[in-house]
Protein backbone atom coordinates (compact mmCIF):
# COMPACT_ATOMS: atom_id res chain seq x y z
CA UNK A 1 0.00 0.00 0.00
CA UNK A 2 2.24 2.53 1.38
CA UNK A 3 5.65 1.44 -1.07
CA UNK A 4 4.39 3.56 -4.14
CA UNK A 5 3.54 6.53 -1.64
CA UNK A 6 6.74 7.01 -0.21
CA UNK A 7 8.66 6.02 -3.15
CA UNK A 8 10.63 2.43 -1.70
CA UNK A 9 11.85 0.53 -4.04
CA UNK A 10 10.55 -2.40 -1.46
CA UNK A 11 8.93 -2.73 1.88
CA UNK A 12 11.65 -1.82 4.86
CA UNK A 13 10.55 -2.99 7.55
CA UNK A 14 9.62 -6.64 7.22
CA UNK A 15 10.11 -9.07 10.10
CA UNK A 16 11.03 -12.02 7.77
CA UNK A 17 14.94 -12.17 8.28
CA UNK A 18 15.99 -10.70 5.03
CA UNK A 19 19.66 -10.98 4.50
CA UNK A 20 19.39 -7.83 2.29
CA UNK A 21 18.86 -5.98 4.98
CA UNK A 22 21.33 -6.92 7.63
CA UNK A 23 22.31 -4.54 10.08
CA UNK A 24 25.04 -5.41 12.11
CA UNK A 25 25.27 -3.44 15.50
CA UNK A 26 28.23 -2.99 17.58
CA UNK A 27 26.67 -5.90 19.46
CA UNK A 28 25.96 -8.37 16.64
CA UNK A 29 29.31 -7.75 15.82
CA UNK A 30 30.70 -8.29 19.26
CA UNK A 31 27.98 -11.62 19.54
CA UNK A 32 29.56 -12.58 15.83
CA UNK A 33 32.58 -12.37 17.04
CA UNK A 34 32.39 -14.74 20.20
CA UNK A 35 30.97 -17.34 18.34
CA UNK A 36 33.91 -17.22 15.30
CA UNK A 37 36.51 -17.47 18.63
CA UNK A 38 34.07 -20.25 19.70
CA UNK A 39 34.41 -21.77 16.63
CA UNK A 40 37.91 -21.19 15.68
CA UNK A 41 39.09 -22.29 18.74
CA UNK A 42 37.57 -25.70 18.17
CA UNK A 43 36.21 -28.30 21.04
CA UNK A 44 33.23 -27.64 23.69
CA UNK A 45 30.06 -25.73 23.26
CA UNK A 46 29.44 -21.55 22.26
CA UNK A 47 26.16 -19.94 23.92
CA UNK A 48 24.35 -17.65 22.33
CA UNK A 49 21.62 -15.75 23.93
CA UNK A 50 19.22 -13.34 23.83
CA UNK A 51 15.36 -11.92 24.26
CA UNK A 52 13.03 -12.91 21.46
CA UNK A 53 13.57 -10.56 18.33
CA UNK A 54 17.11 -9.13 19.53
CA UNK A 55 18.57 -10.88 16.05
CA UNK A 56 19.84 -13.88 17.38
CA UNK A 57 18.64 -15.17 14.02
CA UNK A 58 20.40 -12.67 11.70
CA UNK A 59 23.64 -13.49 13.68
CA UNK A 60 23.04 -17.16 12.81
CA UNK A 61 22.66 -16.21 9.55
CA UNK A 62 25.78 -14.20 9.13
CA UNK A 63 28.01 -17.01 10.78
CA UNK A 64 26.60 -19.28 8.56
CA UNK A 65 28.43 -16.79 5.80
CA UNK A 66 31.43 -16.78 7.46
CA UNK A 67 32.05 -20.25 8.24
CA UNK A 68 35.26 -21.26 6.93
CA UNK A 69 35.33 -23.65 3.90
CA UNK A 70 36.27 -26.55 5.37
CA UNK A 71 33.78 -26.53 8.12
CA UNK A 72 30.37 -28.83 7.48
CA UNK A 73 26.75 -27.65 9.84
CA UNK A 74 24.46 -29.29 10.76
CA UNK A 75 21.17 -27.13 11.99
CA UNK A 76 18.93 -27.87 14.06
CA UNK A 77 15.78 -25.47 13.72
CA UNK A 78 12.73 -27.71 15.53
CA UNK A 79 14.76 -29.02 19.16
CA UNK A 80 11.69 -30.27 20.86
CA UNK A 81 13.04 -33.94 19.66
CA UNK A 82 14.24 -37.05 22.01
CA UNK A 83 17.52 -38.27 22.05
CA UNK A 84 16.87 -40.91 19.14
CA UNK A 85 15.21 -38.08 16.55
CA UNK A 86 17.49 -35.70 17.55
CA UNK A 87 20.66 -37.96 16.58
CA UNK A 88 18.85 -39.15 13.67
CA UNK A 89 18.36 -35.11 12.69
CA UNK A 90 21.91 -34.94 12.95
CA UNK A 91 22.73 -37.86 10.32
CA UNK A 92 19.73 -36.02 7.60
CA UNK A 93 21.40 -32.67 8.10
CA UNK A 94 25.01 -34.11 7.66
CA UNK A 95 23.69 -36.71 5.03
CA UNK A 96 24.99 -39.88 7.43
CA UNK A 97 22.92 -43.00 5.98
CA UNK A 98 21.67 -44.85 8.65
CA UNK A 99 19.08 -47.97 8.79
CA UNK A 100 15.62 -46.70 9.10
CA UNK A 101 14.11 -49.50 10.83
CA UNK A 102 17.20 -50.00 13.43
CA UNK A 103 16.86 -46.83 15.11
CA UNK A 104 19.10 -47.05 18.46
CA UNK A 105 21.31 -44.45 20.19
CA UNK A 106 24.40 -46.68 20.18
CA UNK A 107 23.75 -46.92 16.24
CA UNK A 108 23.30 -43.44 15.48
CA UNK A 109 26.37 -42.60 17.88
CA UNK A 110 28.74 -44.94 15.93
CA UNK A 111 27.29 -43.63 12.42
CA UNK A 112 28.28 -40.00 13.72
CA UNK A 113 31.67 -40.75 15.19
CA UNK A 114 32.84 -42.90 11.81
CA UNK A 115 31.67 -39.35 9.93
CA UNK A 116 33.84 -36.88 12.37
CA UNK A 117 37.10 -39.27 11.86
CA UNK A 118 36.72 -39.73 8.27
CA UNK A 119 35.81 -35.67 8.24
CA UNK A 120 38.91 -34.89 10.55
CA UNK A 121 41.07 -37.00 8.76
CA UNK A 122 39.73 -34.93 5.28
CA UNK A 123 40.90 -31.99 7.09
CA UNK A 124 37.66 -30.83 7.51
CA UNK A 125 35.80 -29.83 10.53
CA UNK A 126 31.97 -30.53 12.03
CA UNK A 127 29.35 -27.51 13.71
CA UNK A 128 25.97 -28.62 15.16
CA UNK A 129 23.86 -25.40 15.38
CA UNK A 130 20.91 -25.75 17.92
CA UNK A 131 18.09 -23.08 17.69
CA UNK A 132 15.72 -22.62 20.36
CA UNK A 133 17.66 -24.35 22.26
CA UNK A 134 16.09 -23.30 25.84
CA UNK A 135 13.87 -25.82 24.33
CA UNK A 136 15.77 -28.83 24.99
CA UNK A 137 14.70 -31.52 27.69
CA UNK A 138 17.08 -32.73 30.45
CA UNK A 139 17.51 -35.70 28.29
CA UNK A 140 18.75 -34.63 24.99
CA UNK A 141 20.95 -32.19 26.52
CA UNK A 142 22.69 -34.45 28.39
CA UNK A 143 23.03 -37.00 25.02
CA UNK A 144 24.05 -33.14 23.36
CA UNK A 145 26.80 -33.20 26.08
CA UNK A 146 28.08 -36.81 24.96
CA UNK A 147 28.71 -35.94 21.73
CA UNK A 148 31.59 -33.73 22.78
CA UNK A 149 33.46 -36.80 23.88
CA UNK A 150 33.95 -37.67 20.21
CA UNK A 151 37.24 -36.83 20.23
CA UNK A 152 40.97 -37.65 19.51
CA UNK A 153 43.81 -37.29 21.36
CA UNK A 154 44.62 -33.72 20.68
CA UNK A 155 41.21 -32.35 19.24
CA UNK A 156 37.68 -32.26 19.68
CA UNK A 157 35.78 -33.88 16.68
CA UNK A 158 32.40 -31.79 17.20
CA UNK A 159 31.57 -27.96 17.63
CA UNK A 160 28.39 -26.85 19.64
CA UNK A 161 26.29 -23.78 19.48
CA UNK A 162 23.69 -23.59 21.75
CA UNK A 163 21.30 -20.56 20.52
CA UNK A 164 18.12 -19.91 22.49
CA UNK A 165 16.42 -17.19 24.92
CA UNK A 166 17.22 -16.58 28.17
CA UNK A 167 15.44 -18.97 29.79
CA UNK A 168 18.70 -21.49 28.03
CA UNK A 169 21.23 -19.59 30.08
CA UNK A 170 18.83 -20.18 33.38
CA UNK A 171 18.55 -24.03 32.24
CA UNK A 172 22.40 -24.79 31.56
CA UNK A 173 22.87 -23.23 35.44
CA UNK A 174 20.81 -25.84 36.84
CA UNK A 175 23.52 -28.32 39.10
CA UNK A 176 22.32 -31.56 36.82
CA UNK A 177 24.02 -29.63 33.54
CA UNK A 178 27.14 -28.58 35.76
CA UNK A 179 29.47 -30.83 33.37
CA UNK A 180 27.69 -29.00 30.24
CA UNK A 181 27.83 -25.55 31.36
CA UNK A 182 31.78 -26.16 32.40
CA UNK A 183 32.42 -27.20 28.78
CA UNK A 184 31.00 -23.76 27.31
CA UNK A 185 34.00 -21.98 26.29
CA UNK A 186 32.52 -18.92 24.98
CA UNK A 187 29.30 -17.18 25.75
CA UNK A 188 27.44 -14.19 24.62
CA UNK A 189 24.27 -12.50 25.21
CA UNK A 190 22.81 -10.40 22.49
CA UNK A 191 21.53 -6.95 23.71
CA UNK A 192 18.61 -5.05 22.31
CA UNK A 193 19.99 -1.61 20.33
CA UNK A 194 21.02 1.43 22.09
CA UNK A 195 19.06 4.20 21.11
CA UNK A 196 21.71 5.63 18.57
CA UNK A 197 21.66 1.96 17.14
CA UNK A 198 18.09 1.92 16.92
CA UNK A 199 18.27 5.45 15.01
CA UNK A 200 20.99 3.84 12.64
CA UNK A 201 18.85 0.33 12.29
CA UNK A 202 16.40 2.55 10.98
CA UNK A 203 18.11 5.22 8.84
CA UNK A 204 19.77 1.66 7.50
CA UNK A 205 16.98 0.03 6.13
CA UNK A 206 15.37 3.39 4.57
CA UNK A 207 18.63 3.26 2.70
CA UNK A 208 18.64 -0.19 1.29
CA UNK A 209 14.54 0.62 -0.09
CA UNK A 210 15.57 3.77 -1.09
CA UNK A 211 13.84 5.81 1.36
CA UNK A 212 14.32 9.07 2.81
CA UNK A 213 16.41 8.84 5.88
CA UNK A 214 14.75 12.14 7.41
CA UNK A 215 11.00 9.86 6.56
CA UNK A 216 11.44 9.50 10.52
CA UNK A 217 11.72 12.49 12.65
CA UNK A 218 14.05 12.24 15.81
CA UNK A 219 11.10 12.79 18.60
CA UNK A 220 9.45 9.55 16.56
CA UNK A 221 12.68 7.85 16.63
CA UNK A 222 12.51 8.04 20.65
CA UNK A 223 9.05 6.95 20.71
CA UNK A 224 10.26 4.38 18.59
CA UNK A 225 12.93 3.00 20.90
CA UNK A 226 10.70 4.03 24.14
CA UNK A 227 8.20 1.45 22.93
CA UNK A 228 10.23 -1.37 21.82
CA UNK A 229 13.30 -1.03 24.13
CA UNK A 230 15.47 -1.31 21.18
CA UNK A 231 14.30 -4.98 19.68
CA UNK A 232 14.20 -4.52 16.13
CA UNK A 233 11.58 -6.68 15.75
CA UNK A 234 9.30 -4.83 17.57
CA UNK A 235 11.19 -1.78 15.45
CA UNK A 236 10.37 -3.31 12.38
CA UNK A 237 6.68 -3.70 13.90
CA UNK A 238 6.19 -0.05 15.08
CA UNK A 239 7.68 1.19 11.40
CA UNK A 240 5.60 -0.72 9.21
CA UNK A 241 2.17 0.54 11.25
CA UNK A 242 3.41 3.90 11.82
CA UNK A 243 4.23 4.11 7.77
CA UNK A 244 1.03 2.27 6.95
CA UNK A 245 -1.04 5.14 9.48
CA UNK A 246 1.16 7.98 7.51
CA UNK A 247 -0.34 6.39 4.08
CA UNK A 248 -3.50 6.66 5.66
CA UNK A 249 -3.59 9.82 6.72
CA UNK A 250 -1.55 11.30 3.80
CA UNK A 251 1.18 12.41 6.27
CA UNK A 252 4.65 12.65 4.51
CA UNK A 253 6.96 12.10 7.77
CA UNK A 254 6.38 9.82 10.91
CA UNK A 255 5.60 12.28 13.75
CA UNK A 256 5.68 10.82 17.41
CA UNK A 257 1.93 11.04 17.39
CA UNK A 258 1.81 8.52 14.56
CA UNK A 259 4.37 6.03 16.50
CA UNK A 260 2.17 6.63 19.71
CA UNK A 261 -0.94 5.13 17.64
CA UNK A 262 0.97 2.57 15.94
CA UNK A 263 2.05 1.11 19.42
CA UNK A 264 -1.62 1.37 20.48
CA UNK A 265 -2.86 -0.73 17.54
CA UNK A 266 0.49 -3.23 17.45
CA UNK A 267 1.26 -4.02 21.14
CA UNK A 268 -2.50 -3.14 22.97
CA UNK A 269 -1.43 -0.60 25.02
CA UNK A 270 -4.84 0.69 25.21
CA UNK A 271 -5.72 -1.64 28.15
CA UNK A 272 -4.13 -0.13 31.10
CA UNK A 273 -4.08 -3.84 32.35
CA UNK A 274 -2.19 -5.27 29.48
CA UNK A 275 0.39 -2.42 29.27
CA UNK A 276 1.37 -3.04 32.74
CA UNK A 277 1.86 -6.16 32.10
CA UNK A 278 3.51 -5.55 28.95
CA UNK A 279 5.86 -2.66 31.17
CA UNK A 280 7.11 -5.28 33.58
CA UNK A 281 8.01 -7.99 30.50
CA UNK A 282 10.05 -5.33 28.78
CA UNK A 283 11.41 -4.35 32.34
CA UNK A 284 13.39 -7.31 32.17
CA UNK A 285 15.04 -7.66 29.19
CA UNK A 286 15.33 -3.48 29.54
CA UNK A 287 17.46 -3.94 32.41
CA UNK A 288 19.72 -6.15 30.39
CA UNK A 289 20.17 -3.60 27.43
CA UNK A 290 20.18 -0.54 30.19
CA UNK A 291 21.77 -2.28 33.13
CA UNK A 292 19.35 -0.81 34.99
CA UNK A 293 16.08 -1.75 36.54
CA UNK A 294 14.26 -0.44 40.16
CA UNK A 295 11.30 -1.67 42.03
CA UNK A 296 9.03 1.62 43.60
CA UNK A 297 8.09 1.11 47.25
CA UNK A 298 5.22 3.91 46.84
CA UNK A 299 2.74 1.57 44.22
CA UNK A 300 0.68 -1.70 43.76
CA UNK A 301 2.70 -4.81 43.39
CA UNK A 302 1.34 -4.70 39.23
CA UNK A 303 2.92 -1.19 38.87
CA UNK A 304 5.89 -2.22 40.56
CA UNK A 305 8.09 -2.72 37.16
CA UNK A 306 9.31 0.81 35.86
CA UNK A 307 10.90 0.61 32.41
CA UNK A 308 13.92 2.59 31.97
CA UNK A 309 14.25 3.33 28.13
CA UNK A 310 17.92 5.12 27.09
CA UNK A 311 17.48 6.47 30.75
CA UNK A 312 13.99 7.84 29.81
CA UNK A 313 11.44 7.34 32.45
CA UNK A 314 8.26 6.59 31.03
CA UNK A 315 5.30 8.78 31.12
CA UNK A 316 2.95 7.57 33.96
CA UNK A 317 -0.50 6.13 33.44
CA UNK A 318 -3.67 7.78 33.40
CA UNK A 319 -3.97 9.45 36.83
CA UNK A 320 -7.70 7.51 38.39
CA UNK A 321 -10.37 10.05 39.15
CA UNK A 322 -9.85 9.34 43.37
CA UNK A 323 -5.51 9.55 43.55
CA UNK A 324 -4.83 8.65 47.28
CA UNK A 325 -2.21 11.17 48.63
CA UNK A 326 1.49 9.81 48.24
CA UNK A 327 3.79 10.08 50.52
CA UNK A 328 6.43 12.57 50.26
CA UNK A 329 9.79 11.54 48.59
CA UNK A 330 12.24 10.65 50.85
CA UNK A 331 15.74 12.06 50.71
CA UNK A 332 18.49 9.87 49.34
CA UNK A 333 20.52 8.57 52.19
CA UNK A 334 24.09 9.97 52.18
CA UNK A 335 26.76 7.45 51.21
CA UNK A 336 29.46 7.14 53.81
CA UNK A 337 32.73 8.17 53.32
CA UNK A 338 35.43 5.54 51.73
CA UNK A 339 37.88 5.77 54.92
CA UNK A 340 38.99 2.46 55.86
CA UNK A 341 36.97 0.69 53.21
CA UNK A 342 36.71 -1.60 50.89
CA UNK A 343 35.42 -0.13 47.27
CA UNK A 344 33.32 -3.77 47.39
CA UNK A 345 32.26 -2.79 51.26
CA UNK A 346 31.05 0.76 49.89
CA UNK A 347 29.55 0.06 46.82
CA UNK A 348 27.25 -1.69 49.48
CA UNK A 349 25.32 1.48 50.51
CA UNK A 350 21.76 1.63 48.45
CA UNK A 351 22.29 5.69 48.38
CA UNK A 352 24.64 4.77 44.88
CA UNK A 353 21.35 4.95 42.86
CA UNK A 354 21.13 5.61 38.80
CA UNK A 355 19.50 9.23 40.04
CA UNK A 356 21.96 9.83 43.04
CA UNK A 357 24.73 9.22 40.03
CA UNK A 358 23.02 11.42 37.28
CA UNK A 359 22.55 14.16 40.02
CA UNK A 360 26.37 14.29 40.36
CA UNK A 361 27.06 14.20 36.45
CA UNK A 362 24.72 17.64 36.11
CA UNK A 363 26.66 18.84 38.25
CA UNK A 364 29.80 18.12 36.69
CA UNK A 365 28.27 19.09 33.87
CA UNK A 366 27.46 22.89 35.77
CA UNK A 367 23.77 22.26 34.96
CA UNK A 368 20.81 23.51 37.08
CA UNK A 369 19.79 19.97 39.22
CA UNK A 370 15.69 19.63 39.26
CA UNK A 371 14.00 20.88 41.17
CA UNK A 372 12.17 17.42 42.45
CA UNK A 373 15.80 16.27 42.81
CA UNK A 374 14.58 13.21 40.27
CA UNK A 375 17.07 13.39 37.07
CA UNK A 376 16.72 11.07 34.03
CA UNK A 377 17.69 11.65 30.39
CA UNK A 378 13.84 13.78 29.46
CA UNK A 379 15.30 16.29 31.94
CA UNK A 380 18.69 16.37 30.42
CA UNK A 381 17.38 17.18 26.77
CA UNK A 382 15.72 20.13 28.75
CA UNK A 383 19.37 21.72 29.45
CA UNK A 384 20.92 20.68 26.03
CA UNK A 385 22.33 17.32 27.17
CA UNK A 386 21.85 13.91 25.80
CA UNK A 387 22.13 10.53 27.30
CA UNK A 388 24.42 8.06 25.51
CA UNK A 389 23.91 4.05 26.91
CA UNK A 390 26.36 1.28 26.34
CA UNK A 391 28.80 -1.26 27.01
CA UNK A 392 32.42 -0.84 26.61
CA UNK A 393 35.70 -1.54 27.99
CA UNK A 394 37.89 0.43 30.36
CA UNK A 395 40.18 1.99 27.48
CA UNK A 396 37.24 2.90 25.43
CA UNK A 397 35.77 5.18 28.60
CA UNK A 398 39.01 7.12 29.20
CA UNK A 399 39.20 7.88 24.89
CA UNK A 400 35.64 9.10 25.09
CA UNK A 401 37.41 11.19 27.98
CA UNK A 402 33.55 12.37 29.99
CA UNK A 403 32.63 11.86 33.28
CA UNK A 404 30.63 8.64 33.14
CA UNK A 405 28.04 6.85 35.35
CA UNK A 406 29.52 2.81 35.53
CA UNK A 407 27.34 0.40 36.47
CA UNK A 408 28.56 -2.11 39.08
CA UNK A 409 26.75 -5.75 39.73
CA UNK A 410 26.60 -6.84 43.51
CA UNK A 411 25.66 -10.23 44.61
CA UNK A 412 21.89 -11.06 44.49
CA UNK A 413 21.81 -9.08 41.05
CA UNK A 414 21.83 -5.83 43.36
CA UNK A 415 22.64 -2.98 40.79
CA UNK A 416 24.88 0.24 42.12
CA UNK A 417 25.89 3.50 40.10
CA UNK A 418 28.70 5.94 40.52
CA UNK A 419 30.43 8.62 38.81
CA UNK A 420 33.67 8.20 37.56
CA UNK A 421 35.38 11.80 36.85
CA UNK A 422 39.07 10.83 36.46
CA UNK A 423 42.00 9.00 37.48
CA UNK A 424 44.71 10.04 40.21
CA UNK A 425 47.79 8.04 40.84
CA UNK A 426 46.55 5.45 38.39
CA UNK A 427 43.37 5.04 40.30
CA UNK A 428 39.75 5.52 39.16
CA UNK A 429 37.93 8.80 41.29
CA UNK A 430 34.94 7.78 41.93
CA UNK A 431 32.02 10.82 43.21
CA UNK A 432 29.48 10.96 45.56
CA UNK A 433 29.03 14.38 47.09
CA UNK A 434 33.24 14.21 47.16
CA UNK A 435 36.03 12.47 45.21
CA UNK A 436 37.21 8.97 46.48
CA UNK A 437 39.65 7.09 44.61
CA UNK A 438 40.04 3.23 44.49
CA UNK A 439 42.30 0.12 43.26
CA UNK A 440 41.85 -0.05 39.34
CA UNK A 441 41.20 -4.07 40.24
CA UNK A 442 38.49 -3.41 42.35
CA UNK A 443 36.68 -0.85 39.95
CA UNK A 444 37.43 -3.27 37.48
CA UNK A 445 36.40 -6.88 39.50
CA UNK A 446 32.76 -5.34 40.09
CA UNK A 447 31.90 -2.86 36.86
CA UNK A 448 30.21 -5.02 34.59
CA UNK A 449 30.50 -2.69 31.04
CA UNK A 450 27.73 -0.65 31.41
CA UNK A 451 27.63 2.74 31.49
CA UNK A 452 25.65 5.92 30.87
CA UNK A 453 27.20 9.45 29.56
CA UNK A 454 26.11 12.46 29.38
CA UNK A 455 27.23 14.20 26.23
CA UNK A 456 26.38 18.02 24.32
CA UNK A 457 25.86 17.83 21.16
CA UNK A 458 27.83 20.32 19.01
CA UNK A 459 24.35 21.03 17.31
CA UNK A 460 20.95 21.72 19.36
CA UNK A 461 19.00 20.34 16.61
CA UNK A 462 22.08 17.13 15.54
CA UNK A 463 20.88 13.85 15.54
CA UNK A 464 22.94 10.70 13.95
CA UNK A 465 24.61 12.22 10.69
CA UNK A 466 24.06 9.60 7.92
CA UNK A 467 24.99 8.89 4.38
CA UNK A 468 23.01 10.20 1.49
CA UNK A 469 21.85 12.65 3.95
CA UNK A 470 20.96 16.54 2.81
CA UNK A 471 21.12 19.26 5.58
CA UNK A 472 23.05 21.71 7.49
CA UNK A 473 24.59 19.08 9.77
CA UNK A 474 26.14 17.72 7.23
CA UNK A 475 27.72 20.71 6.29
CA UNK A 476 28.82 21.01 9.87
CA UNK A 477 30.21 17.49 9.60
CA UNK A 478 32.34 17.73 6.78
CA UNK A 479 34.14 21.65 7.97
CA UNK A 480 34.97 19.67 11.49
CA UNK A 481 36.81 16.89 9.16
CA UNK A 482 38.41 19.31 7.45
CA UNK A 483 39.77 21.36 10.61
CA UNK A 484 40.61 17.81 11.95
CA UNK A 485 42.17 16.62 8.98
CA UNK A 486 43.72 19.85 7.47
CA UNK A 487 42.51 18.71 4.12
CA UNK A 488 40.24 20.75 1.99
CA UNK A 489 38.22 19.63 -0.84
CA UNK A 490 35.84 21.14 -3.28
CA UNK A 491 32.06 19.77 -3.49
CA UNK A 492 29.13 20.46 -5.65
CA UNK A 493 26.95 20.32 -3.15
CA UNK A 494 28.62 20.35 0.75
CA UNK A 495 25.04 20.13 2.73
CA UNK A 496 25.03 16.14 1.00
CA UNK A 497 26.44 13.15 2.77
CA UNK A 498 28.21 11.81 -0.06
CA UNK A 499 30.66 8.89 -0.47
CA UNK A 500 33.72 10.69 -0.12
CA UNK A 501 32.89 12.18 3.13
CA UNK A 502 31.39 8.71 4.33
CA UNK A 503 34.81 7.70 3.86
CA UNK A 504 36.23 10.66 5.67
CA UNK A 505 34.20 9.60 8.81
CA UNK A 506 35.19 6.12 8.52
CA UNK A 507 38.36 7.25 8.13
CA UNK A 508 37.99 9.33 11.52
CA UNK A 509 36.17 5.89 13.23
CA UNK A 510 38.90 3.59 12.36
CA UNK A 511 41.72 6.37 14.08
CA UNK A 512 39.84 6.25 17.41
CA UNK A 513 38.75 2.54 17.29
CA UNK A 514 35.13 3.21 16.52
CA UNK A 515 32.35 1.12 14.71
CA UNK A 516 33.86 2.28 10.82
CA UNK A 517 29.86 2.49 9.99
CA UNK A 518 30.34 5.76 8.16
CA UNK A 519 27.60 7.01 10.62
CA UNK A 520 28.31 9.93 12.81
CA UNK A 521 26.74 8.98 16.03
CA UNK A 522 27.37 10.15 19.28
CA UNK A 523 30.47 8.24 20.07
CA UNK A 524 31.65 9.42 16.73
CA UNK A 525 30.80 13.00 17.53
CA UNK A 526 32.44 13.10 21.00
CA UNK A 527 35.46 12.00 19.99
CA UNK A 528 35.57 14.64 16.90
CA UNK A 529 34.54 17.26 19.74
CA UNK A 530 37.82 15.94 21.90
CA UNK A 531 39.73 16.52 18.56
CA UNK A 532 39.05 20.36 18.38
CA UNK A 533 39.58 21.18 22.78
CA UNK A 534 35.95 20.10 22.92
CA UNK A 535 35.88 23.49 25.44
CA UNK A 536 32.06 23.22 26.27
CA UNK A 537 32.55 19.77 28.05
CA UNK A 538 33.75 18.70 31.06
CA UNK A 539 36.76 16.01 30.72
CA UNK A 540 37.93 12.95 33.11
CA UNK A 541 41.02 14.75 35.16
CA UNK A 542 43.88 12.53 35.18
CA UNK A 543 46.65 13.25 37.84
CA UNK A 544 49.87 11.83 38.16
Amino acid sequence: MYQQYFHFSELPFSIAPDPHFMFMSARHQEGLAHLLYGINMGGGFVALTGEVGTGKTTLCRCLLQQLPVNVDIALILNPKLNAVELLATICDELSIGYDKNRQTLKDFIDKINQYLLTAYANGRRTVLLIDEAQNLSLEVLEQVRLLTNLETSKTKLLQIILVGQPELKQLLSQKDLRQLNQRITARYHLLPLSLDETRAYIHHRLAVCNGNPDLFKDRAVRKIYQFSSGIPRLINILCDRALLGAYATNAHAITPDIITRAARETLALESPHRQAKAAIALALFSSIAAGIYFFSQHQPADHQAKLVLSGQFPAPASKPAIKSPQPALKPEPVAPKAEAKTFNAWLENPALSLNSAMIQALKAWKKAVPANNRADCHYMETVGLRCLFDKANWKDILELDRPAILEFSLANEKKRYALLTGIRKGQPVIRFNEDLAFPLADVLSLWDGYYLMLWQPPRPDMADIVPQQTSANVLWLRQQLSAVTGTRTSVNEPMFFDEALKKQVIDFQRLHHLTADGIAGARTLIHLDNSIGAKDSPHLEIMD
